[in-house]
């Protein structure tokens, strides 16, 4: 998300009243959270404001009648110094709890624990090999450090474990301490192409991850568990005594529960197993090849490619659920399903047609793509990602010499540099960072496969 200019009203509060705690916030009617983009504290999925800190914090903010408002750090080596200067009133970006921090910040009430784990990548060729034979060749123990190269974010609670982890096992480890520009998921992803060999992540962190990314290995606990808080000015006490209260009160409630299982346990999609919903044979996709071909009829997709969504997001499974809310075969989210007539317990043929009245509408507003081939990769684009992120590297397209019009090698090119700071926090970019691979795969093995089934089903 762009980094927005602070209201006036903001600036005001800072100039004549720098000791902000609730009283203030009251009065203003905001409460200001600092936050990185990450998704486990605040992100975009498919134009929806998501994240596990954001989400509680969303609720806090109801229960006390202000408007929440978010503020996406880029530095996150800038978020104490912001905190303190009124900039704002929490911090959230997974912060844990360590003894330099408690010395200019207070903590709230923890709502999490979490270790710290080793990030590395699995062995080249590790899919065609037994479990034990690839993690034989992986690092199983912090004193297998001595002499690897780690980077981590300098001034994180990481890179004061690897200084003491380094007498704890009486050697060296090159510790590469990372400025704050480059966010923790940044160097997971590095990790995950290749280009440096391990990183640091708490371990619920590095689980999100492990859906993105399967060629990662996280099981190597690096600390004790830490508590993971919010973070408050030491002016803001009557802020920190409200928030404590509400915390330890919500923690025992089951939103609280269903927010965390939704964050850190639920997979991407829930199947129901033991239930075949694609049949691939030689002469039927799905036992829903006709609802296909009527919803052809009705926006002119071929009925192949619309099959081949329904593969990606479900395995054509009208049950399915997955991360972020979305439900059934097409994979609608809550706020967007009702629209096109999709409900939770829709028929599989109320669901097919919807998807195709949405991919109808998708397909119109990228209706400046020449190309009709092109247009609908757009199209799928933005049905996986939302149109936000998509408009985003159509403007970095645009900015870098590519053309915006063209999805293959172009805009495609600039989606895959969103998941990076540099890119995702360019004055043009307007809905921040996002897991670009997803998308980027997605669109490619959509088309790849409707181009595959084309030449087996009429």
């Amino acid at each position: 998300m762009k980094k927005e200019k602070e209201p006036p009203e903001i600036k005001e509060r800072m100039i004549s009243n720098p000791q902000i705690d609730l009283i203030e916030i009251l009065k203003d009617g905001k409460l200001t959270v600092l936050v990185e983009n990450s998704t486990t504290t605040y992100f975009y999925y498919k134009g929806r404001q998501m994240g596990f800190e954001y989400e509680i914090l969303k609720l806090f903010a109801e229960d006390l009648g202000v408007e929440l408002d978010i503020k996406v750090v880029n530095n996150l080596d800038s978020l104490i110094s912001f905190l303190n200067s009124g900039e704002g009133d929490i911090i959230a970006c997974n912060f844990t709890v360590t003894r330099e921090r408690s010395k200019v910040i207070d903590f709230s009430e923890s709502f999490l624990q979490t270790q710290q784990v080793l990030v590395q990548q699995k062995p080249d060729g590790w899919e065609d090999m037994k479990e034990q034979e690839w993690k034989a060749m992986m690092i199983n123990s912090p004193d297998e450090l001595i002499g690897k190269k780690i980077h981590v974010w300098k001034n994180s609670s990481y890179y004061e474990r690897l200084i003491h982890l380094q007498e704890e096992i009486g050697d060296s480890i090159n510790i590469q301490g990372m400025q704050g520009d480059i966010g923790g998921e940044e160097l997971i992803e590095m990790v995950a192409d290749g280009l440096i060999d391990y990183t640091i992540s708490e371990s619920n962190v590095a689980e999100v991850n492990k859906q993105f990314f399967d060629n990662l290995y996280t099981d190597v606990d690096i600390s004790v568990k830490q508590k993971m808080s919010f973070g408050l000015r030491k002016t803001s006490p009557l802020l920190k005594h409200k928030l404590d209260e509400w915390l330890i009160d919500f923690m025992s409630h089951p939103t609280f529960r269903y927010i965390s299982k939704k964050y850190f346990e639920k997979k991407h999609v829930t199947n129901h197993p033991g239930i075949k919903y694609a049949y691939l044979n030689s002469s039927s996709i799905s036992r829903f090849d006709q609802e296909f071909k009527k919803a052809e009829e009705y926006c002119g997709w071929d009925w192949r490619l619309i099959a081949s969504i329904s593969y990606q997001e479900s395995k054509f499974n009208p049950n399915a659920l997955s991360f972020g809310g979305a439900y059934g075969m097409m994979q609608f989210m809550p706020n967007t399903g009702p629209t096109y007539g999709v409900y939770p317990n829709s028929t599989p043929e109320a669901q097919i047609l919807g998807a195709a009245k949405k991919l109808k509408a998708d397909e119109k507003y990228w209706k400046d793509i020449p190309n009709e081939f092109q247009r609908k990769k757009f199209a799928l684009a933005s049905y996986n990602a939302g149109r936000g992120h998509i408009l985003d590297a159509q403007r970095l397209a645009n900015k870098y010499g590519l053309d915006p019009l063209i999805w293959d090698d172009n805009v495609e090119a600039m989606l895959l540099k969103l998941s990076k700071k540099e890119f995702y926090q360019d004055e043009v970019v307007r809905h921040g960072m996002m897991k670009t691979k997803i998308t980027f795969n997605y669109v490619r093995q959509v088309t790849e496969r409707y181009l595959d089934w084309v030449t087996i089903y009429d």
